[in-house]
């Protein structure tokens, strides 16, 4: 019967509420009246009269206060407040009728009404919420909420509301509010959260500590990940309350959470240095450091902002996003998107001088390490050849600064694409002596996280379709860092600039990422899957293989002299440099070898020159592999 009436239209479920109401005004007028006469015979005429006066003011004041607006599954102490306040006002109406019609009341008797009206319409609302949020019990999720504070209440007052979850207890470390209700739910120390899983069959932790510093978060969250339940986290507070009738979203624990690394504040001196009120050229745009470069420049007030990118889509989405938020913040920058290739220098040098563009963050590369390690030849042409053109162009055009976004692969590399970023900071260093004009430098740092082609995205797909996580070895570890994290250094480090300079950021501590991994997968509310362990929650990590020219360890520095820069995760590398005519003569070759696609010729020069590479693996181009292949099968037949 309850389920049924649950599903009527809200306009009945209003007017039984209003019958209900008038049943209990009628009742509790007649009790009122009994219990002075002690007889039912006092019922005649002129207290049927009193009594219909008295049932139409109340009714209308109830409608006033909102109590048929309200829904009763979500009755809250405010509706009790209401439900109140329109009894009073009923039992004021009783003495101002009796008053006006000359009728004969004692005082007990409103008394009685004011008491019995409470209790009935009071009583009516409170059992029907319980019914109702009784019904709606089975299908609730029981969940925890990690958090005592501001956050923490505001989600048990929404989650309270809503369908999805039913909030058992509230944990928190503040020893001071343990054993405390807070919102109508007591709160647990974190010791006592294995005990509350098993006990409520809990499915869920909701962490609502929005403002916790990163470590204190990380170190919650290693807690955790012990435990047998998938861990989301809440948006800010301002997001709950402000959403808290239209309803906000639990999102996915953030990798950045679990590697527990707090961002420095940036120097707003140095960040604006080399963009405020000047004409600044992004290449690749588009990309993952190349659009967040652009998001902080625009917030720096620069004159123009030059979007340079190969990617016809690439470039629309970036221009679109740019252009909306300088809309959204009053912002009165030129945003021009220009389509193109770094290794176009005519284009470079043309777009330079008609914007007359005073610095250039340059991103563009081939940065996919397997993809290049196919691609030789377009790897090379690319990230060397590519920098050189743009960095040209820029000394040819008056550039006052050259920033080039490097990477640790370019440190010790086994691969074809981390020698080619490291002859492209050979390039800039060696172009560094032979001029004045322009300032370069190039700033180096380890993988970002939500890039392209990063492992967590990855990751959270194959968790999300039950597996397998794939990586290539148990033990390979890797830096990390927001992309935003990444964006604002690189804008400070180049800031810093004297001229040659090889910026390296604090990335903090390697992470393994087969542990990565393994925290992803029970923060989701599973567990890894082995010979012990193969339920339905399960997922597995499978080992591919290390890839063609992949490190099981990536370093940020190649010798020991490092300096200490005015910003503390900026450091500066001092490194072995070559002259412009010593590494002239290994471009002028490179440049032949790449045009005749001779693989040999390139791997030789890449060996020769002081870049460090070290391949582990053989030439893995395609094309070239293929060619090879008939080649021999010629030679044999």
């Amino acid at each position: 019967m309850w389920n049924e009436a649950s599903k009527l239209p809200r306009n009945i479920k209003r007017f039984f509420m209003l019958i209900l109401d008038s049943v209990s005004f009628y009742i509790s007028f007649i009790l009122s009246l009994y219990y002075v006469n002690d007889s039912l015979l006092v019922l005649q005429n002129s207290s049927i009269f009193f009594f219909v006066l008295l049932w139409a003011s109340s009714a209308l004041v109830f409608v006033k206060l909102g109590l048929y607006r309200a829904v009763l599954r979500y009755a809250s102490t405010e509706t009790v407040w209401a439900v109140s306040l329109g009894c009073v006002l009923s039992a004021a109406i009783y003495i101002s009728l009796a008053t006006i019609l000359s009728y004969n009341i004692e005082h007990i008797s409103v008394l009685i009404y004011l008491a019995l009206c409470l209790a009935f319409t009071g009583g009516i609302r409170v059992i029907s919420r319980a019914v109702f949020s009784r019904l709606h019990l089975t299908v609730k999720e029981i969940v925890i909420v990690y958090g005592a504070g501001s956050a923490g209440c505001q989600l048990v007052k929404y989650l309270e509301n809503g369908d999805e979850y039913k909030v058992i207890a509230l944990v928190d470390d503040d020893l001071s509010k343990i054993g405390t209700n807070v919102v109508g739910v007591k709160v647990y120390s974190s010791d006592s959260i294995e005990k509350l899983i098993k006990d409520e069959e809990v499915s869920k932790i909701l962490l609502a500590m929005p403002s916790v510093v990163a470590k204190q978060k990380k170190k919650i969250l290693d807690k955790l990940e012990s435990f047998p339940v998938e861990v989301k986290t809440v948006p800010p507070l301002t997001e709950i309350i402000d959403r808290s009738h239209t309803g906000f979203e639990l999102k996915d624990i953030d990798v950045e959470d679990l590697l527990g690394r707090q961002s420095v504040t940036p120097n707003h001196e140095l960040m604006r240095t080399n963009i405020s009120n000047k004409v600044v050229m992004v290449t690749g745009a588009g990309g993952s450091i190349g659009s967040e470069l652009c998001r902080q420049i625009l917030k720096l007030s620069p004159q123009k902002i030059v979007l340079f990118e190969l990617t016809e889509y690439a470039l629309y989405s970036i221009d679109k996003e740019l252009k909306e938020l300088a809309v959204n913040n009053a912002l009165s920058v030129e945003i021009i998107p220009l389509l193109g290739s770094i290794q176009h220098k005519k284009r470079l040098v043309t777009i330079m001088r008609t914007f007359s563009v005073d610095t250039v963050y340059h991103a563009a590369a081939y940065k996919h390490m397997p993809l290049v390690e196919n691609n030789v030849a377009e790897g090379v042409r690319n990230n060397i050849f590519g920098t050189l053109f743009a960095a040209q162009a820029a000394i040819e055009t008056k550039v006052s600064n050259f920033i080039l976004v490097s990477t640790d692969k370019a440190v010790r590399p086994t691969n074809v694409m981390g020698a080619s970023k490291r002859m492209a900071e050979l390039t800039l260093q060696a172009l560094q002596n032979e001029q004045s004009e322009t300032c370069f430098s190039m700033v180096r740092f380890g993988n970002v996280l939500g890039s392209s082609g990063s492992v967590v995205p990855l990751f959270k797909r194959q968790i999300k379709q039950g597996g397998p996580i794939t990586l290539t070895h148990p033990e390979i570890t890797r830096f990390f860092m927001t992309i935003p994290e990444a964006a604002q250094l690189v804008i400070q480090a180049g800031s810093m600039a004297k001229g040659g300079d090889v910026f390296v950021l604090d990335m903090g501590q390697p992470v393994k990422i087969k542990d990565l991994a393994t925290k992803m997968v029970h923060l989701s509310g599973m567990e890894v899957r082995d010979d012990n362990n193969t339920g339905d929650k399960t997922i597995e990590i499978v080992c591919t293989g290390l890839r063609p020219g992949e490190k099981l360890y990536e370093e940020l520095l190649i010798g020991e002299n490092v300096l200490g820069t005015e910003h503390q995760q900026i450091m500066s590398a001092l490194e072995v440099f070559l002259d412009w005519s010593e590494l002239k003569v290994l471009i002028d070759r490179l440049d032949v070898a790449t045009h005749e696609y001779d693989q040999q010729a390139i791997r030789d020069i890449l060996l020769e020159a002081p870049t460090g590479f070290t391949p582990t693996d053989g030439i893995c181009d395609l094309v070239w592999s293929i060619k090879n292949k008939k080649t021999d099968l010629t030679l044999v037949s």
